[in-house]
C-alpha cells in the first residue's frame, strides 16, 4: 500500500516564517554575512 503526501515538513522548506518566499539574498550579501561570523568565531 503507497500512503500519499510527504511524511514530513522540512525544517528549511521556502514558504515558511523563517524562509519566506521571495527572501533570496545576493552574493555579496551572503559572503559578507559569512566573513564577519568567521571573523567573529576567530575573535574568540
Amino acid at each position: 500500500m503507497l500512503k500519499k503526501g510527504p511524511k514530513h515538513k522540512e525544517h528549511n522548506e521556502p514558504g515558511g516564517k523563517k524562509n519566506p518566499y521571495g527572501k533570496r539574498e545576493d552574493k555579496a550579501e551572503l559572503l559578507a554575512k559569512m566573513k564577519a561570523a568567521a571573523e567573529a568565531r576567530k575573535a574568540e
